[in-house]
């Protein structure tokens, strides 16, 4: 008998009710319209921060934290759709703290952090560097 076994006995039954097969829960990479959509939104999430973080880093002196450059490689995580559910998850962080830390716009780092969740829940499309490293698998459970 497996630890999986133990931890999870009724896993099999459930496995077979439902076809065999199981989807990863955590991201999908949907291809056509619905692909182009979470494209959409990647870029939609990631350009303010590209944008407000390249002005930020030329027009004013750095920082201790080099938070530009944190919001730099988030900003091109989205676009290229890698790790997309981290990078997401980091910019909707980084869009929070903007938003709190009263520079300007509240509603829209709000927005942007909305967009951030939603990419950490729905994933990065069939677009994406994360589709074509872990693209949709079939496991196929077979009875004992």
């Amino acid at each position: 008998m497996h630890d999986s076994d133990s931890l999870f006995p009724y896993a099999h039954a459930i496995a077979a009710r439902r076809g065999d097969t199981l989807q990863r829960l955590f991201t999908m990479f949907p291809r056509g319209w619905p692909g182009a959509g979470l494209l959409l939104i990647r870029l939609a999430a990631a350009v303010p921060l590209l944008i407000g973080a390249t002005s930020k880093l030329f027009g004013t002196p750095q920082n201790g934290l080099h938070a530009e450059y944190i919001e730099i490689g988030v900003g091109s995580l989205l676009v290229a759709g890698l790790w997309t559910p981290v990078a997401g998850a980091l910019q909707a962080v980084i869009e929070v703290w903007l938003g709190f830390s009263g520079e300007g716009g509240t509603g829209v780092h709000f927005l942007l952090a909305a967009l951030g969740v939603s990419l950490v829940m729905l994933g990065p499309g069939g677009r994406s560097v994360d589709a074509l490293l872990f693209g949709r698998k079939r496991i196929d459970i077979r009875g004992r």
